[in-house]
């Protein structure tokens, strides 16, 4: 399963659908995400494994032998970074990162991708990443309804 699969249902949201499929199937994720909060959830939505396409080829089997024997497999080096990251903070709405919500937030004040990449020092490419990303979390698909979001989740109080 790739996490960047296209279509409504986002991939994370069909791992759990596949796993209670009742076949014994079990989900290895295949990805180039390196963030380390996709990995925890993927695995806390039933994946069995996470594999970076840069190690598929050394990780690739050992994870799917792993599922199959009913273990789990994670990246080394994300399994690493996740035992090493500070507990995430509290009340960052439906699993958005602190830099998402900055982004949500300058989206919903009606900044353009460029004027956040100018604002936070990102190239206009990484914002359109972060924004997928949050649309993808919020299941939310246009620029309209990530405002609606940010408002009704009080992302904007502190702006009046």
């Amino acid at each position: 399963l790739d996490l960047n699969m296209p279509g409504e249902l986002t991939s994370l949201d069909a791992i759990p659908d596949v796993e209670a499929g009742g076949d014994g199937t079990r989900v290895v994720v295949l990805t180039m995400q390196e963030d380390p909060e996709f990995a925890r959830r993927a695995l806390g939505s039933g994946a069995a494994g996470y594999v970076l396409k840069e190690a598929a080829d050394d990780e690739l089997v050992e994870a799917v032998r792993r599922a199959a024997a009913g273990d789990t497999y994670l990246n080394p080096r994300l399994g690493a970074a996740l035992a090493a990251a500070p507990p995430k903070p509290s009340g960052l709405p439906d699993d958005l990162t602190e830099r998402e919500v900055e982004i949500l937030r300058l989206i919903a004040l009606g900044h353009t991708n460029v004027e956040i990449g100018e604002q936070l020092y990102l190239s206009v490419r990484t914002v359109e990443s972060h924004r997928a990303h949050i649309q993808q979390k919020l299941r939310r698909s246009s620029r309209a309804e990530l405002v609606h979001y940010a408002l009704e989740h009080g992302l904007l109080a502190e702006y009046g």
